[in-house]
């Protein structure tokens, strides 16, 4: 499977549980370490925490499954790292304060659209 269609499958699954401002960034040429950021808010933990399982579980029906997943049990930041496609999910504070979209600037941030 590619990092595409990866990615609008964990798109998809963030739509499902209502996550906000689903980003996506492309950061194939300025990073090794992945192909895709893809960046969304929920309210609350546990809405965060939905979204996260729903990820997992929509990518798992695929045989995909995540190198690594940090946060869960606070929910405030959740990352899952599925290689080639990187999944962050923030409660809204904490999106404002880290700011990944400001971090990763020379990546090219794309309509989640133009991945279909």
């Amino acid at each position: 499977m590619t990092s595409n269609e990866m990615a609008r499958i964990a798109i998809d699954a963030l739509e499902d549980k209502k996550g906000k401002d689903i980003k996506v960034i492309d950061i194939s040429n300025v990073s090794v370490m992945a192909d895709y950021f893809i960046i969304a808010s929920g309210t609350n933990r546990n809405q965060v925490q939905a979204m996260s399982n729903n990820v997992e579980e929509k990518l798992h029906e695929y045989q995909i499954h995540p190198r690594q997943i940090e946060g869960y049990q606070t929910a405030n930041w959740i990352l899952m790292d599925f290689n080639d496609v990187i999944v962050h999910i923030f409660n809204e504070e904490e999106r404002l304060f880290y700011n990944l979209e400001k971090i990763w600037l020379d990546g090219t941030v794309i309509d989640a659209k133009d991945l279909y």
